[in-house]
């Protein structure tokens, strides 16, 4: 058995020619000439293998098959470590015998008689030997061609970067440097994976926060590497998706992705080196607002101005605002989706992931007292932004949101530390609250984009009246009931002041 260390990177397809001129790939030793790869990968009728995370693939190389097995591993950032057997084929039927772990080789043999081709890859590969320091050796394989299954076809661009020796971290330090010029995207789905879902014909959906279980008594700056690898899956794999899919809430996850990321770094910045929270907590600001454009187009027309064609009053103003808005959206899409934003936004990716792996998990501060601390202080702003909101400063209503939104996230990072039904009762109620909130702010945020959009046409400018005058009576009705709940809620006792065991 081998284990076998790679780091997975995207790139659009007219990015090729680029990355092969790159010093770094041009001027380096070629590895078994360059070939077409013909690959073949197998599983039951009932997809069993895939449910076992094992992959088990024939490729053909000029005359020669090899057979693989590979069993999945979670990707950090892009960078996977699994364990791989690899051998010739016999030509005739699969060997397992070789397979060192029992229970891997016992499930392949029986499921042996079962196997039948599944899905089809079939790539140019360009192979290069870089060693960029004593030491440190790493293959770069440069693959573009089709994923092929069930009479659909799905393209495949990637760069793939395996560590032969040397420290994984080399990995990220390659591929930031390649990075600066060419525009590359860390890549969690294998081919495999991808594969499957072409075969399932399954429509990819938005990946969303996942629930990681912490040891209360685990160091701090460990846990924030766990949930950071988990929010930093979430960035890229919704961002992934973003660059070649239309619906919205891939962009709106992505912008989760990064405000709970943000959030992490102010809730853990104790424990944390002072330097990496000053780089990160702006830079992951600016990354979440160059998602605004599009998202609150999104936003506008689904949930202000869609709502208002339903009743039967919008007239033709009415919908020409529509058209505007959407012609924004879009616009903001292709913005997004063009190489400079791909380019951009992958280095950034690249760039948390080397840091989170170069990251000292030895404060010596335990989780569980930093997330007490650190949900008091954000819940002692929150008292702060609701007093003053009560007293009539409009503008701390809207901060009173972004502290309530950062206390969720903390809420959730933390959830495993305390009872689950006191939890459960705290989330829903700021979650309601954060809804009611969240409604008023996109009512302001609508009235300056549809002021943009409107500007020097006056039958939009009208319909813009119309549309804010339509939804008056429901913002009011909204901020009233948002300051009696804020109330509630922060006056009641919070899940981290409970005395108890977790349930």
């Amino acid at each position: 058995m081998s284990q076998e260390i790679e780091l997975k990177l995207a790139l659009p397809r007219e990015a090729l020619p680029e990355l092969l001129a790159h010093p770094l790939i041009a001027n380096a030793p070629g590895v078994g000439g360059d070939h077409v790869l013909l690959n073949t990968y197998f599983d039951t009728p009932g997809l069993e293998l895939r449910s076992r995370r094992i992959a088990v693939r024939l490729r053909k190389e000029g005359e020669r098959w090899l057979q693989t097995v590979k069993c999945a591993a979670a990707s950090l950032g892009g960078l996977a470590s699994r364990p791989e057997w690899e051998q010739p084929y016999p030509g005739d039927r699969f060997d397992f015998s070789q397979i060192d772990v029992p229970q891997v080789r016992d499930e392949l043999e029986g499921f042996r008689s079962r196997l039948a081709p599944v899905f089809t890859t079939t790539f140019q590969r360009v192979t290069r030997r870089l060693e960029p320091a004593p030491g440190i050796v790493i293959l770069a394989m440069i693959d573009d061609g089709t994923i092929e299954a069930g009479g659909r076809t799905m393209p495949l661009c990637e760069l793939e970067l395996e560590l032969v020796s040397g420290d994984p971290g080399e990995l990220y330090a390659l591929a930031t440097q390649l990075a600066a010029d060419v525009p590359l995207c860390p890549e969690d789905a294998s081919k495999a994976q991808r594969g499957y879902e072409l075969y399932q014909n399954l429509k990819p959906a938005p990946r969303r926060a996942r629930a990681l279980v912490l040891d209360a008594e685990l160091d701090a700056v460990d846990a924030f590497r766990q949930i950071a690898y988990e929010t930093l899956a979430m960035w890229q794999a919704n961002e992934a998706l973003a660059a070649r899919l239309d619906d919205p809430e891939f962009i709106h996850q992505a912008r989760v992705a990064l405000r709970r990321m943000r959030t992490l770094f102010a809730l853990f910045r104790r424990a944390l080196p002072k330097s990496m929270v000053k780089e990160w907590r702006p830079r992951l600001a600016e990354l979440a607002s160059g998602l605004g454009g599009a998202r609150n187009a999104d936003v506008v027309l689904q949930d202000l101005l869609l709502p208002i064609t339903r009743d039967g009053r919008a007239g033709e103003d009415i919908h020409r605002l529509i058209a505007a808005v959407e012609a924004r959206r879009n616009a903001e899409r292709e913005s997004l989706r063009s190489g400079k934003a791909w380019a951009g936004r992958g280095r950034a990716q690249l760039d948390l992931a080397a840091a989170l792996h170069a990251l000292d998990t030895t404060s010596g501060v335990p989780l569980h007292t930093l997330a007490h601390d650190a949900m008091q202080r954000v819940r002692r702003d929150a008292r702060d932004c609701l007093s003053a909101a009560e007293a009539g400063d409009v503008a701390q209503l809207h901060r009173l949101r972004i502290v309530l939104k950062r206390l969720r996230y903390g809420l959730d990072f933390f959830s495993s530390l305390w009872l689950q039904d006191r939890v459960y009762a705290y989330s829903r109620a700021l979650a309601d609250l954060q809804e009611c909130l969240g409604a008023i702010n996109d009512a302001a945020m609508a009235n300056v984009l549809l002021a943009d959009v409107a500007a020097g046409d006056p039958g939009l400018a009208a319909a813009r009246a119309f549309a804010a005058g339509w939804h008056a009576p429901r913002i009011a009705l909204l901020r009233a009931r948002a300051l009696v709940d804020a109330e509630a809620l922060l006056s009641s006792r919070a899940p981290w002041k409970q005395k108890g065991k977790r349930e």
